[in-house]
């Protein structure tokens, strides 16, 4: 096994879906020059010792955080719990860490930011049952997340993983990156985003299964940050500022064109804010991508799933 340490990588140029020692850069959510373009250099040091941004960031209330008693031995929870810092000196294998509530039947959504260079053999997030061993692999360089049939991961090299199997899933992700997933349990769907534009329908069929929000990393001085858990139950008023957000997609908030009372949105805003924001729109993918950043499957695959329950019900 190879440490994903500081050191220099044997190749230089290296497939953007093969595992790098060097962090890739460019996918960034915002501009902020130590976001965007963070050089190379042999030792991160440099990199960490950069006050993260806070672009993205609005959220004050947060559903969940991470659990401090169900972690990898190579954790450090900060932030009151939202950022887990992985393999604070050196790496010698895979820590893991899920939230500190189950996802129960409703609606779940929540954004993780890489706040660290993201690079070595994997940086994943996404979904577990309470029967991951978050601490099995913490001597093993792997993707952790989809090693089994009990959790789905996205890589930051944009391979999806679930039953040991992998699939080119979207275009690979850096430090700086928001990655949004939006859990349905009612409709049993898990969609990915990527800097608050939608990825892709990843699994469907999960309807009565118990998960937890997940992340991994085999990254020395790695680290991630919950910059919003939400949560709702799947009412009549969250189908409709579905739909709503789904007819008027090209606004950052829907609420903004509404012509509803100061009350009311401010009500909805509170309840469902999240809703009225998610960008399901689709657009072309980048030539040099591995994959679509925004699959459009995302809508089609969304509303399929909800007129097929609605028939049900």
């Amino acid at each position: 096994q190879h440490s994903d340490s500081d050191s220099e990588p044997e190749f230089s140029s290296l497939s953007p879906s093969i595992p790098s020692a060097i962090p890739v850069t460019g996918e960034s959510y915002c501009n902020c020059e130590n976001q965007s373009e963070a050089p190379y250099c042999s030792s991160l040091h440099a990199l960490h010792r950069v006050k993260d941004c806070q672009c993205g960031e609005e959220d004050e209330y947060f559903d969940w955080v991470w659990d401090d008693l169900n972690k990898s031995t190579a954790t450090l929870l900060t932030c009151d719990n939202r950022k887990v810092n992985f393999h604070m000196e050196y790496s010698c294998g895979t820590a893991a860490i899920r939230g500190n509530k189950e996802l129960a039947d409703g609606q779940h959504f929540w954004e993780i930011k890489m706040t660290s260079p993201v690079y070595g053999t994997d940086m994943m997030v996404g979904i577990g049952t309470s029967d991951v061993n978050l601490d099995k692999y913490r001597h093993t360089f792997c993707s952790l997340l989809g090693k089994d049939e009990d959790s789905w991961g996205l890589s930051y090299t944009g391979l999806l993983h679930h039953k040991g199997d992998k699939t080119n899933f979207s275009s690979r992700f850096g430090q700086g990156s928001i990655i949004g997933v939006h859990l349905d349990t009612w409709h049993g769907t898990l969609t990915f985003f990527k800097n608050r534009k939608c990825i892709g329908v990843a699994a469907t069929k999960l309807q009565n299964k118990k998960f937890y929000p997940m992340v991994c990393s085999t990254a020395a001085k790695s680290s991630m940050k919950v910059i919003r858990s939400c949560a709702s139950c799947t009412s009549l008023q969250y189908l409709c500022c579905y739909r709503l957000r789904q007819l008027l997609p090209n606004y950052v908030d829907t609420l903004e064109v509404l012509p509803l009372p100061p009350g009311l949105k401010q009500v909805l805003h509170n309840k469902l804010g999240w809703v009225l924001s998610m960008n399901y729109s689709t657009s072309k993918p980048s030539s040099s991508s591995s994959g679509s950043d925004s699959d459009s499957s995302c809508g089609s695959d969304a509303e399929a799933c909800q007129r097929k329950r609605c028939r049900r019900t």
